[in-house]
């Protein structure tokens, strides 16, 4: 393991100095469900700081007393923690949970707070800010981060969506840095804190077998599919503003593919690998709108809050290219949308079939009866398997589909593991930056993905519980979707 590698781990595992956490958004549901859970666990795990203070905010109107934040907590932790909640492990949590309302106009009780947790801390503790709160409210509570001093020994962690085109992206980049500097700054996609992604990374390069085969000359299409079953759930506002594309495809889908394309890094530290997917993202080629294909599902319309003639997507389909040596020519297939037939987080990586074969296949057998093809499944603890042909047995040579499967959770105990907000929550207060995304990196998949945002393709409808409108299957001819043929 080189020097690097071995710091790298070393800071991994490591528990952060003392924290301030200021959590604004603290009564939402992104806190309610993951990110007051994810500290707790990392609290019962040993991985938060040994001295810490948690400050939770919010708008004036309705906001819980100290109390009341903290029965609000102790309620998430029932319904969506992972951890068995025994007066040993809540009591010392209880104790360290604040909450200080405050707006970008009014910040003086937050700040008062902040000062008063710092104080029990007994010196000039690491903050941790956490804007949990819609797009349209970033700038100014950016702006009032600067104003009040509170962006002073602060690391400030963005939620998504960073931007909606390439012009708001680089609005939004500027207002970070008027009050912050880039290495202040940590765009958070949970996608990328999950063990099974970085497992992709130790796949490829932690073995011989198949890296020296992960290129052009060998792999025919690679598959990104996260298709949901949740239809938007109430979150019409949001959604109506921004769809599947902006969504899913540009914040999770693309930045999962840096991952899969991207060269070998020199080393396993933050530097090298934002180097490597940045480089990935360099060579995507501009998206082609006749490549894509956009979906509603039947209802939408009429869910409360969405317009009666909504033309805002819940499906998205295309296949971009890289123009790279490693990748030219391969089809990178993105699949993901709401009120579909599972819930799955799946990569497929196809490879070309042998140039020459002494097997005979039935006139017009199609490529799903021949698999050839290696899929990770993302959902933890995750999947690895192969489709191959293998001989069936009898006195003839005749081929039946078969599969090698690797389950992470039969092989490695994963009653500790980290959630993909708790591994990223932990590395932040860490200052590791090896799994969040540059502001030019941002600003790049936005570039690329401006021509289907200028000219989107008219959505079709499809039914829910469907795999999407039928129009997708010519859209990767001659392939075929790996979804829903096969199953780990």
């Amino acid at each position: 393991m080189t020097t690097a590698a071995a710091d790298a781990r070393l800071a991994r595992s490591s528990v952060p100095e003392d924290h301030v956490l200021i959590l604004f958004g603290a009564t939402g549901d992104l806190a309610k469900r993951k990110l007051l859970p994810g500290l707790f666990h990392l609290a019962v795990a040993g991985m938060m700081p040994e001295r810490y203070r948690i400050v939770g905010s919010g708008r004036p109107e309705g906001a819980p007393d100290a109390e009341g934040f903290r029965s609000h907590v102790r309620e998430a932790l029932g319904e969506f923690g992972r951890q068995e909640l025994t007066a040993e492990n809540w009591e010392p949590f209880a104790e360290r949970l604040s909450f200080a309302a405050a707006t970008a106009e009014q910040p003086d009780a937050l700040v008062q707070a902040v000062a008063r947790a710092e104080r029990d801390l007994g010196g000039d503790a690491r903050r941790l800010i956490y804007l949990a709160v819609p797009p349209d409210a970033f700038e100014p509570m950016v702006s009032m981060l600067g104003a009040s001093g509170l962006n002073e020994r602060s690391r400030l962690i963005v939620e998504k969506p960073f931007g909606h085109d390439l012009a708001s992206a680089r609005t939004l980049n500027q207002t970070l840095h008027t009050a912050l500097e880039e290495s202040q700054i940590f765009r958070i996609d949970h996608f990328l804190g999950k063990e099974a992604v970085q497992n992709i990374l130790a796949f490829r390069f932690a073995n011989g077998l198949f890296e020296p085969v992960w290129n052009r000359r060998h792999v025919d299409y690679v598959q990104i599919d996260v298709p949901e079953q949740l239809t938007i759930e109430g979150r019409a506002g949001f959604f109506e503003q921004t769809g599947t594309f902006r969504d899913m495809v540009v914040t999770h889908l693309l930045h999962l593919l840096g991952f899969i394309a991207m060269e070998p890094p020199p080393h396993l530290d933050a530097p090298s690998l934002r180097d490597a997917t940045g480089n990935v993202f360099d060579a995507l080629m501009a998206f082609d709108p006749r490549r894509a294909i956009f979906g509603q599902y039947d209802g939408y319309r009429s869910e409360p809050g969405v317009a009666a003639d909504s033309t805002v997507e819940t499906f998205a389909a295309l296949d971009v290219l890289i123009d790279n040596e490693r990748w030219a020519g391969v089809p990178f297939q993105l699949r993901t949308g709401k009120a579909l037939a599972e819930s799955r987080h799946t990569v497929t990586v196809g490879f070309k079939e042998p140039a020459r074969t002494m097997f005979e296949f039935p006139a017009g057998a199609s490529s799903a009866a021949r698999p050839n093809e290696l899929s990770f499944e993302l959902s933890d603890p995750g999947v690895i398997w192969v489709d191959f042909l293998a001989k069936e047995p009898g006195a003839s040579m005749d081929l039946g589909a078969a599969s090698l499967t690797f389950r992470y959770g039969d092989s490695f105990n994963v009653t500790n593991d980290l959630e993909g907000y708790e591994r990223l929550l932990h590395d932040a207060m860490l200052g590791d930056h090896t799994l969040f995304t540059r502001a030019d990196g941002i600003e790049r998949l936005w570039e690329v993905a401006a021509p289907l945002l200028e000219q989107p393709p008219k959505p079709l409808s499809y039914a829910r519980g469907s795999w999407g409108p039928d129009a997708i299957d010519e859209l990767v001819t001659p392939y075929r979707w790996h979804l829903p043929y096969s199953r780990p």
